[in-house]
């Protein structure tokens, strides 16, 4: 088959769903020619990009469907078309004359495009899966290249995309070949079938694999415990077949640690140093005395409270929402009017010693890298005043990094005054006005994009500096901090599960209610009697998730709102023994903070 493939230029390509799950399968095959990796939508962009009339073709067909099933849908109703929907009919029928005009079009798998012509992810999604349906050739393309497809994380693949190649490989059963790995008990995402495996045609092998080769038994265990037990709220099936661990893991540490959610989110920070510390004492595991774990939480501002960096992460929502956290699916730059920020002023600070001190020869190279160098005057006085003037502006700048109380602006201000590095002039302006910050819009008020973006930058020029290193950090995914979504597809020898409702937010996943801290709600049950997906389902599918990362020792956090609620549930699962159920002191915070 080797032979072939290079014969004729083909390869095995493997699709999977993050840049995460990428970058591991790609440090587990090594240097393989013979197979090429890549997210769904780097793989959907390589198909179509260039077909500029096919891809014009294919949206305008969409936005028709579209336009003829919402009108449909107004029409069906007492009140017919509402000069409301009207204008979103309106909208839709523009959007088909804007694409008629378009004669190029843009994308780029890892960042957001804008311009004429730029398509959104879900676009390049959408026009793949209507393409691979339409276009023969285009499916002769796909199998010319790739005889063999492989689909990782399937159970979370776009329908669309998933339904499009399960169609054409039944077509071309002898062209082409498709695998759909997956696990259908870690779906956490909204994209993929709800029950995968029912849709498999029946003459399709079905090989299950019942080695896990990650974790030792006591994480394994407990992860089939929780998968095969009965839940109120529960309609996802039990079925999926048990795993078992490598002879050689044998071992492994679990616990759970339960504390009232009423806590202050300071109190809570210090309660998981704790029990980080009680893993270390009762593990003997190093790691987790001095930081070495991974800490996953439900999201993000979840996590800037961890890792104490919210008034930046809040700011950069505010300035755009879009960018502000990482996704697990690009190259998480943050937001395009901070890059200073995250970038040259990041590698200038890296220049600068705790006590202040620049080390020149490191600092000229960062300005020859962004090309703070390339107009600096001919004229040898002139010249040399630039140069004391920017000696001057990099001394400043320095001793405000090395001062813990910093503001951003502070740090901000002498790059700033002496033009330093090109920057955005959407911060240049920001910076310059001097307007106090807008009020926050009441429940239910609405707020325009620009006074929501004044109160972004208020807030981050008005936030520590030092949270900004800690911000890098978490976008660039070298912090020991992380969503639950984002570390889909990795791994890590420790981990703990900050299992926090209150602080998270939203209503798809609730911890309380999976370990009975908090009563079911009247649309839960309402769900669970019809059958369809509960809060339950995506919280046991998550925390299967989370569970399963974990290679070596494992520490639950459950923040609850009746912890004696959540006891009770909790020893009835028998899931854990009963030296593996600890309380968190009431007392503990106090202790700490001294």
């Amino acid at each position: 088959m080797a032979r072939s493939l290079k014969m004729y230029g083909r390869s095995i390509r493997v699709v999977t769903y993050t840049k995460n799950a990428v970058s591991v399968i790609n440090g587990r095959l090594g240097d393989n020619s013979l197979v090429s990796v890549s997210t769904i939508h780097s793989f959907c962009w390589e198909l179509i990009n260039g077909f500029n009339d096919d891809i014009r073709e294919a949206l305008i067909a969409l936005k028709e469907e579209q336009l003829a099933r919402d009108t449909a849908e107004a029409e069906a109703k007492p009140r017919g078309i509402t000069p409301a929907k009207q204008r979103a009919l309106d909208e839709i029928i523009d959007e088909i004359e804007i694409l008629r005009a378009t004669e190029v079009f843009i994308y780029h798998p890892d960042r957001n495009t804008y311009g004429s012509g730029a398509l959104p992810h879900n676009y390049v999604l959408d026009v793949t899966a209507w393409l691979l349906r339409n276009k023969p050739t285009l499916q002769s393309i796909l199998k010319d290249r790739h005889p063999i497809i492989l689909i990782d994380e399937s159970q979370d693949t776009m329908k669309g995309v998933l339904d499009s190649l399960m169609l054409l490989a039944e077509k071309r059963e002898r062209d082409l070949t498709l695998g759909l790995l997956g696990d259908h008990r870690q779906r956490i995402y909204t994209d993929g079938h709800s029950d995968l495996p029912s849709i498999v045609p029946e003459n399709w092998a079905t090989p299950e694999l019942q080695m896990n080769h990650r974790s030792q038994r006591r994480i394994v265990t407990l992860i089939n415990k929780i998968w095969e037990t009965e839940l109120e709220g529960r309609t996802q099936s039990t079925k999926g077949s048990a795993q078992h661990p490598r002879t050689e893991k044998a071992g492994g540490t679990v616990r759970l640690f339960l504390g009232d959610t009423l806590r202050s989110p300071e109190d809570k920070v210090l309660s998981e140093r704790w029990c980080a510390e009680r893993m270390y004492q009762i593990s003997g595991l190093a790691d987790w005395n001095q930081g070495q774990y991974q800490l996953l939480a439900l999201e993000h501002k979840l996590v800037a409270t961890r890792g104490s960096f919210l008034d930046v992460y809040e700011a950069m929502v505010l300035l755009d929402p879009n960018a502000a956290a990482p996704s697990g699916s690009g190259d998480n730059k943050g937001p395009s009017t901070v890059q200073i920020l995250l970038n040259e002023l990041a590698h200038l600070e890296a220049c600068v010693s705790n006590e202040g001190i620049v080390n020149e020869f490191k600092a000229t190279e960062v300005f020859r890298r962004y090309g703070g160098l390339d107009n600096m005057p001919e004229d040898s006085e002139a010249r040399a005043e630039r140069t004391n003037e920017m000696l001057e502006a990099i001394a400043i700048f320095a001793m405000a990094c090395a001062n813990p109380e910093s503001t951003i602006a502070e740090v901000l201000a002498p790059v700033l005054n002496a033009k330093l590095f090109e920057v955005d002039h959407r911060l240049q302006e920001a910076y310059a006005d001097k307007s106090p910050a807008p009020q926050a819009p009441g429940r239910g008020e609405d707020e325009s994009k620009q006074t929501r973006m004044r109160r972004g930058w208020c807030a981050l020029f008005a936030a520590p500096w030092k949270q900004l290193r800690c911000y890098r950090n978490y976008l660039a995914g070298i912090s020991e901090l992380a969503t639950h979504q984002v570390v889909k597809g990795s791994e890590f020898k420790h981990v703990m599960v900050v299992m926090d409702d209150e602080l998270a937010g939203g209503n798809l996943i609730k911890y309380d209610k999976f370990f009975g801290g908090a009563e079911l709600s009247p649309t839960d049950k309402k769900n669970a009697e019809s059958g369809k997906e509960t809060t339950i389902d995506r919280t046991l599918r998550l925390l299967y998730v989370t569970c399963s990362r974990a290679q070596e020792s494992l520490a639950l956090v459950l923040w609850s709102s009746d912890p004696t609620a959540a006891m009770a549930r909790i020893e009835e699962s028998m899931w854990f023994t009963k030296d593996e159920i600890q309380v968190i002191p009431e007392c503990l915070v106090t202790g700490l903070s001294r």
